[in-house]
């Protein structure tokens, strides 16, 4: 039997989830559906069928960290994080992961999956996948088609040959999302099902198709896969070959093209969780069809979902979606909550930090929190994982004054090194060489406070980083 190797696609930047999902933190790294993320669900999923094979992720360079640490909170080292320099779509990023797995794996079978949808039964997928392995194996590109629940028009769908039954079926059209008449009549007809964006197939059979219906992306992918270099524990594509493949997805490039797409059934609970309204059906409701994350008080109210941070209170509302992060609150329609991403494309037309970043920042040694900010102060919660240690770095136009509220912080601060305790605290001037490090087992917690005429984040000269930082 081939070896199963999971491809986790995770540069989505989720913002129709917008303003818990954002640019820099987007969805997939979530715990959205239960207490693991998105990404964690996805690679616990696909982990029975994979046997001792690590995942290959394709990843945004700018999340690197966070994947590499969301994985290992669930016990798994990647086979390979492959970083994308610049979005091209899903072809070439699958392409990448498909090159990847060849290097030590000649019969890698791999198991496409986008990392931020939901399976809500397991089983079925793992049954699913089993009995689409015979065609995989036998050079056909198997894509998923999850059995309608409904005249859902927010989806693409797959018409299968008919008379299929629940074994892989020739495709015989993608179909872009329909409107409601069309989408009932795919429903009724039965040989119609939603394009769930995951598939099974050789490694060496999709780069044969690509070759065969995109070269000029292939040979790109191939160019900047060749040329990438090993950072720490990343594979880092060439920017400048990646950059020069076409960008497009797998269903245009290649399932649309190839006659070896075949179409496996599936009825698994499967969401992509494209929007606020999706998110709601599959999470737990109350009898009025409610669905609340938090401290929600909920009085007469309808088919509603509430996700907040801090206290949330609705009285009389139907139909609604609220969300509150701590420095954002979106409230919508259920039938227009899709409308988030016009809301989003504001933000960035107005250049508001809200658009990209959470008021809480992840770093690959921990995260700073900024809970107040005027004109020539900031003051940011920062926690320090253990063993994590920030870049040894200077300011030219802000100090800083750092309060230990638990654990042990080894600070250096020019020529010194100063070891400091909860409620002990330290200066750093303007100009002077510092960084900060947790030598603890358990996190350090401070609160800094900067003071200056330019607080931005790009005021920091690195002298040296553990990270690889520049």
């Amino acid at each position: 039997m081939s070896t199963i190797v999971p491809v986790l696609l995770s540069g989505g930047s989720g913002t129709r989830l917008w303003p818990l999902s954002r640019e820099m933190y987007p969805k997939q790294f979530l715990p959205l559906v239960g207490t693991d993320t998105m990404l964690q669900a996805t690679w616990l999923r696909a982990a029975p069928l994979a046997g001792d094979t690590g995942p290959i992720v394709v990843a945004n360079e700018a999340h690197r960290f966070v994947v590499a640490e969301q994985l290992q909170q669930v016990g798994v080292t990647p086979a390979a994080i492959v970083l994308e320099p610049v979005g091209r779509n899903t072809a070439p990023a699958i392409a990448a992961a498909a090159l990847e797995a060849l290097r030590e794996t000649p019969d890698a079978v791999l198991l496409v999956l986008p990392s931020d949808h939901v399976v809500q039964t397991p089983e079925a997928f793992h049954a699913a996948v089993r009995a689409a392995l015979p065609a995989a194996e036998a050079g056909k590109l198997v894509t998923f088609g999850v059995v309608p629940r409904g005249p859902e028009t927010g989806y693409g769908y797959i018409k299968a040959a008919s008379g299929s039954g629940d074994a892989p079926a020739p495709v015989e059209a993608f179909v872009e999302k329909p409107d409601l008449a069309r989408a009932q009549a795919y429903v009724a007809s039965g040989d119609h099902f939603w394009n769930s964006g995951m598939f099974l197939f050789r490694a060496d059979a999709y780069l044969a198709e690509l070759e065969r219906h995109a070269p000029a992306m292939l040979s790109a992918v191939r160019a900047s896969w060749m040329a990438a270099r090993q950072d720490v524990d990343f594979t880092r594509l060439d920017a400048d070959a990646f950059a020069a493949s076409p960008s497009d997805s797998i269903d245009y490039a290649v399932m649309e093209k190839t006659d070896a797409a075949v179409v496996m059934p599936l009825d698994a609970g499967w969401s992509d969780v494209g929007s606020w309204a999706s998110l709601r059906e599959v999470s737990p409701q109350d009898a009025d069809g409610n669905a609340h994350h938090g401290e929600v008080v909920s009085i007469d109210c309808r088919n509603t979902y509430a996700y907040g941070e801090r206290l949330i209170a609705m009285i009389g509302l139907a139909d609604t979606i609220v969300v509150e992060t701590s420095d954002a609150i979106l409230v919508g329609r259920s039938d227009r909550i899709q409308q988030v991403k016009a809301v989003v494309a504001e933000l960035k037309s107005r250049e508001l930090p809200q658009a990209a970043w959470h008021r809480k920042v992840y770093r690959p040694w921990g995260a700073y929190d900024s809970i107040d900010n005027g004109p020539r102060h900031q003051v940011k919660r920062i926690t320090v994982k253990p063993g994590g240690v920030l870049s040894l770095q200077m300011h030219h136009h802000r100090a800083e004054h750092w309060i230990v509220v638990s654990g042990t912080a080894e600070v250096t601060r020019g020529d010194d090194v100063l070891l400091l305790s909860e409620n002990q605290s330290t200066y750093i001037p303007l100009g002077v060489t510092h960084r900060l490090r947790n030598p603890g087992k358990v996190p350090l917690e401070l609160i800094e406070v900067q003071s200056g005429s330019y607080l931005g984040e790009d005021d920091i000269v690195r002298f040296e980083d553990t990270y690889g930082r520049a």
